[in-house]
């Protein structure tokens, strides 16, 4: 598992840890079942704090990416893939928004944003 801490982004460490992990998950770096490194461990190579990676652990346990085993440690959870659908949603959903967002700036029609699609998906 590969994680890489920016300090100079504007965004927390626990998330940098979270959103990584979760993609890793997702894109099936991670494998079902596979054993994570614990959280003192993954404190200890990140050089931060135990409190931040446990907050990472915790929000992905919480959105069932990833399940603890008392005195086992934590795992990748089975994939559920309602949750990866509604995750690709999302996902879907802001591309969206950024599309809507130039093609006012170009002053496109609902036409012609309709149409430039159906020409990228006969490809």
């Amino acid at each position: 598992m590969n994680i890489f801490i920016d300090n100079r982004s504007g965004t927390p460490i626990y998330d940098q840890i979270y959103s990584q992990m979760k993609t890793q998950i997702i894109n099936g770096t991670l494998q079902e079942d596979e054993a994570l490194p614990s959280i003192r461990n993954l404190a200890k190579d990140l050089r931060i704090s135990v409190v931040t990676t446990k907050r990472a652990y915790d929000e992905l346990e919480k959105e069932g990416f990833i399940y603890t085993v008392a005195a086992k440690g934590c795992f990748v959870a089975p994939k559920n893939l309602e949750l990866l659908r509604e995750e690709n949603l999302k996902k879907i959903e802001d591309y969206m928004e950024k599309i809507l967002q130039l093609s006012v700036s170009c002053n496109l029609s609902k036409e012609q944003l309709i149409e430039m699609f159906e020409n990228l998906m006969e490809v």
